[in-house]
């Protein structure tokens, strides 16, 4: 099952996506729940899906005007340092336990929004990341029983402006930038997903490949991930982690690459999706 957040009439909704397009939830299923959050708490997911199947698209995908697939995650909790190549490329030491920082909601963008550099920096650094949506709450929870608390997965692009992330050892400044967190457009479900390592997941810039991996190089699984956060706060239905950037981003190319207006960043995961943003000046 696939689902998606966007806009339809003016108004945010959410439904199933198919090849199809994108079947809107009903007036009564919105009133129950109004966001796709709100269903992924209430384990409707599968009933909804099945409700929505032979119905008639609200748009086709063509025409859809995306919104962040969970526009109002409690918590954005971030991974950095995720893959060797990357950590290696950085020049960082080996570590114990994942590095982890937060990103507001406020800073995401949908499917095909355009991904905005600041007018502060020139230094906007793409990151293809695999996105793990919450499905069930849990403290404590341990790596054997991760995967019970997974709602499913999308691609994310974790926009970073090195300058400001590197203005002191805490990264959160260049990582909140408005318009920088693309998260889209699917979310697709584990049960999907049999086999998640195996996927391979691409960063293109204008074309070009850029970061290229597969999903079992992460160095912090993604049930060790869910382990470790969950010791230090409540994981709730909605909230998202972002595992991690693999090597080649621009800020460690050899000549450096940035993001500029004009330029088209695409991230993609095998099953899980394809995410497409134009860059654009801050106005």
């Amino acid at each position: 099952m696939r689902f998606a957040t966007f806009e339809l009439d003016g108004k945010t909704v959410w439904g199933l996506a198919t090849d199809k397009g994108l079947h809107s939830v009903d007036a009564s299923t919105l009133s129950r729940y109004p966001s796709l959050k709100a269903a992924i708490a209430a384990d409707a997911l599968t009933s909804v899906a099945a409700a929505l199947k032979d119905s008639a698209p609200s748009v086709t995908l063509a025409d859809a005007h995306f919104l962040p697939v969970v526009p109002d995650p409690e918590k954005i909790l971030c991974v950095g340092l995720n893959y060797e190549a990357h950590r290696i490329e950085g020049g960082w030491p080996e570590v114990e336990h994942p590095t982890i920082f937060a990103r507001f909601a406020n800073t995401q963008i949908g499917h095909g929004q355009p991904l905005i550099k600041p007018k502060v920096s020139d230094k906007l650094d793409y990151e293809a990341e695999l996105a793990v949506v919450i499905g069930k709450s849990g403290r404590h929870i341990a790596e054997a029983d991760a995967m019970d608390h997974i709602a499913g997965y999308a691609c994310y692009n974790e926009g970073s402006v090195r300058d400001w992330q590197r203005h002191t050892t805490q990264f959160t400044p260049g990582k909140n930038f408005i318009g920088t967190g693309a998260f889209g457009p699917y979310l697709v479900t584990k049960e999907e997903i049999p086999d998640l390592g195996s996927l391979v997941m691409e960063a293109r810039l204008n074309g070009e490949v850029m970061q290229h991996t597969k999903l079992d190089d992460l160095i912090f699984s993604v049930p060790r991930l869910i382990s470790y956060i969950s010791t230090f706060t409540e994981l709730v239905p909605g909230d998202v982690i972002v595992t991690g950037t693999p090597g080649g981003v621009g800020s460690r190319r050899d000549p450096q690459v940035w993001m500029k207006p004009g330029d088209e960043i695409v991230i993609e995961i095998d099953t899980i999706g394809l995410l497409s943003n134009p860059i654009v000046s801050e106005a």
